[in-house]
């Protein structure tokens, strides 16, 4: 049983790298998509703080449909191009919202939610997906966030089979 640790660190960096670590730990052996992904969102959930929400959304045909999460029901489906996930999916590249209220089309699956980080996740060209983190505070993401969790993604993109 993989057993998560508090993690001390003096920068956003050495955070990142550590949780990455206990990310890589956790997945070695275990190749199969759902349960990697569910893993994941629980980890982030637990270790990352001030969250309400972390988890993933799944592209299927034309949308994104909600997959593994930890936080409170969330919205279904999402078409490309509509709030933060889809436009991250539509530009194929992270969004870090310091207001999702004053982001164009955001998407309110939870009122409480006031800032917003979502990175692709990318198989070469081909969108499987994005990780899409909300927190009840303005401001939460910064560049760092956003490098620390395209870090974490590329740990779960390596470790994981996913369907073809």
């Amino acid at each position: 049983m993989f057993a998560t640790e508090p993690i001390a660190a003096e920068s956003k960096a050495e955070f990142y790298a550590a949780l990455t670590g206990q990310l890589r730990a956790m997945l070695t052996g275990e190749r199969d998509w759902l349960a990697n992904l569910a893993n994941t969102a629980a980890l982030i959930f637990q270790i990352l703080p001030d969250l309400n929400w972390a988890g993933f959304y799944l592209w299927r045909g034309e949308e994104l449909v909600v997959g593994p999460f930890q936080g409170k029901p969330a919205c279904v489906r999402i078409a490309s191009g509509r709030g933060v996930c889809g436009g991250a999916v539509a530009q194929r590249r992270s969004l870090v919202v310091a207001d999702v209220h004053a982001f164009p089309g955001h998407i309110a699956c939870d009122s409480a939610s006031r800032s917003e980080l979502v990175v692709p996740l990318m198989l070469g060209e081909r969108i499987l997906g994005v990780l899409d983190l909300d927190s009840p505070s303005p401001a939460r993401f910064d560049d760092a966030d956003r490098a620390g969790c395209e870090n974490l993604v590329a740990a779960l993109l390596a470790a994981t089979d996913f369907p073809a």
